[in-house]
């Protein structure tokens, strides 16, 4: 979390990026609090000078609203005209008061729609290993909740501290001009009171970062079992869920109560120095009212005032704590704001298109101590199809990430063409590769745009030849609303193979220079894997392809196999060569095809 003085500097950016509308808001802000000072002052002036036996002990401010309003002659027959002017100022103080809150809100609205893409923007180019670490719940809580409370702080807080610093500044002039001594007994508390609440705001801050966390920690929780609904079904596990879930709960409501009950503490200490101060200036204006030595309008102006001071500075407690929780929130927006991006070349090569030669040379990867390649090497020749098989854990998916991009090799060079790709920017690499993960991802949209996401304007007819190449096609005419079939969440209301099908068909359509099928092929049965393969088969030479499976059924017609184990290349070949050699790839072949043979006689037998 940054520190307190890197959090104010943050504040100060963004109230500095809109200082025009800050600057009309603060305008309009003094403008209205000078205002409204003058509204009591019209009927003291009344008081002290029109209804006064003695209009020479008025004061000169006193004596010049009377004689700008015509004299004491024409006020006394005319008692309509301060009537009207008080009107007139409580009508323009209003006024003043809608153009500050209409220019801070509008400052603070721009502020945070700039936020959230700023922080959107930078949320895409993470590298995969700053969101492995960062929880999604988390996540979406900053990009949100943080920013919202930013933004309510920059709207109306802000212009809150503004006026209550304008409140008890403005009127001072005018109350020593008034009477010195009830100027004194005025402002005697007003010190005890903003010391108390700055006091207040550090404790709040603390306690405000606590909750914060806690609230993190819930969110995260409903989101992961939100996601996982249906994991969470079918072990039975909903009691379980609901205990650790209200576990969390609790301590969100704990972290609740201890800001709830420091409030409390502190609107009642507040509310005894806020009466102590008024009763301060009751109590000494009525001995001097007794004494002769004070006017009855003066008097009433000052009771007046008292309380319209006091006001804002009893509320710059409540104002410091929504500038601690901005304080905290802006804090926690600028941690996933000052993580560093996806790395790009000082002089980016990127050719047009890529001619599908693959090469890994000495090739290493760890994460943390645990190595996940270690000095792989082989090539892949343009249009050429390969396959990668081995045990889980031993590096086929790392392979994938890496030529994606989505990681960066510890060591080692990986080049496309003649140009390693850490020369290309990451987005022209990824343009070039179609890749179907193990997991594939739909968006909660219609099938025609999840096929078609690349290409939004495409025609009918290219979306529903990749469908058909992805034996898809079939299945999605059979729903009642065809193409425009809307899927679930991460595609939930379709199978798992549909939803492979559907990736598939969507990688098809790129017509990529690299085709990627990261065990894309596990939830299709037998005959629709062949059927796919034998599509892709149609497109060979055309494009290189790489195809990593654990069935040996889906990779034996690849142009070559690499075996992989511990992170190793151990074998290389086709499938007849290295099913006469000894190794993983035949121990594999033996167990898998006793397995289809056991298969076989049983459905005979049945």
């Amino acid at each position: 979390m940054a520190n307190f003085s890197t959090q104010f500097r943050l504040i100060r950016a963004l109230l500095l990026s809109e200082r025009m509308r800050y600057g009309l808001a603060l305008t309009a802000l003094i403008g209205g609090t000078l205002l409204i000072y003058l509204i009591p002052l019209v009927p003291q002036a009344v008081l002290d000078v029109v209804f006064n036996d003695d209009p020479d002990k008025a004061s000169g401010i006193s004596r010049a609203v009377i004689d700008g309003l015509g004299g004491i002659e024409q006020v006394g027959r005319q008692l309509w005209r301060p009537a009207l002017l008080i009107g007139a100022l409580a009508l323009s103080a209003g006024v003043c008061v809608h153009l500050r809150q209409r220019f801070a809100a509008g400052a603070a609205q721009n502020i945070a729609r700039r936020m959230r893409s700023d922080i959107y923007d930078h949320v895409q180019k993470l590298p995969c290993r700053t969101h492995e670490s960062l929880e999604s719940g988390d996540l979406l809580q900053r990009c949100s909740s943080d920013v919202d409370t930013v933004s309510l702080f920059l709207s109306e807080q802000i212009t809150m501290i503004g006026r209550a610093f304008a409140m008890l500044l403005v009127p001072l002039p005018l109350m020593f001009a008034l009477d010195w001594r009830m100027a004194v007994i005025s402002l005697v508390l007003v010190g005890p009171i903003a010391i108390f609440s700055y006091s207040f705001f550090n404790r709040m801050r603390t306690r405000f970062l606590e909750k914060e966390k806690a609230e993190a920690r819930l969110t995260a929780t409903v989101n992961e079992n939100l996601n996982g609904v249906r994991v969470v079904r079918s072990f039975a596990r909903q009691s379980f869920e609901s205990e650790r879930f209200d576990g969390h709960n609790a301590i969100h409501r704990n972290r609740d109560n201890d800001l709830y009950r420091l409030m409390a503490r502190f609107w009642s200490l507040s509310d005894a120095l806020c009466f102590c101060q008024q009763g301060l200036v009751i109590g000494f204006g009525l001995w001097w009212l007794t004494q002769g030595s004070l006017e009855i309008g003066t008097f009433y102006f000052f009771i007046s005032v008292v309380n319209m001071f006091l006001w804002p500075v009893r509320m710059l407690g409540r104002i410091l704590a929504e500038f601690g929780k901005a304080l905290v929130a802006i804090g926690r927006i600028d941690e996933v704001l000052e993580r560093p991006i996806e790395s790009s070349p000082e002089e980016p090569c990127d050719p047009e298109t890529l001619d599908g030669a693959i090469r890994f040379e000495n090739v290493s990867l760890h994460h943390g101590d645990l190595p996940v390649l270690d000095e792989i090497d082989f090539t892949i020749a343009p249009g050429e199809t390969v396959a990668l098989i081995g045990p889980a854990g031993c590096g086929k998916t790392t392979i994938v990430d890496l030529l994606l991009r989505l990681h960066d090799p510890d060591a080692g060079v990986i080049s496309i063409g003649d140009v390693a790709i850490d020369r290309m920017q990451r987005s022209h690499v990824r343009s070039r590769i179609a890749a179907v993960m193990q997991q594939p991802f739909l968006y909660s949209r219609s099938i025609r745009d999840n096929i078609a996401i690349t290409s939004p304007d495409l025609d009918n007819d290219p979306i529903e030849a990749a469908a058909m190449d992805a034996c898809i096609h079939d299945s999605i005419r059979s729903f009642d609303q065809g193409y425009e079939t809307m899927v679930g969440e991460r595609g939930l209301t379709l199978s798992g193979g549909q939803r492979q099908r559907v990736a598939i068909a969507r990688a098809l359509i790129q017509r990529p220079d690299i085709l990627i099928l990261d065990d894309a092929l596990s939830a299709v049965d037998t005959r629709t894997e062949h059927q796919i393969l034998s599509a892709i088969e149609r497109r060979h030479g055309r494009q290189t392809t790489i195809l990593v499976a654990h069935r040996l059924s889906t990779i034996r017609t690849a142009d070559r196999i690499l075996v992989l184990e511990a992170g190793r290349v151990t074998q290389q070949g086709t499938h007849e060569e290295l099913i006469d050699q000894p190794g993983l790839y035949r121990r594999i072949w033996t167990i898998q095809s006793d397995l289809e043979t056991d298969d076989i006689v049983e459905t005979g037998g049945a």
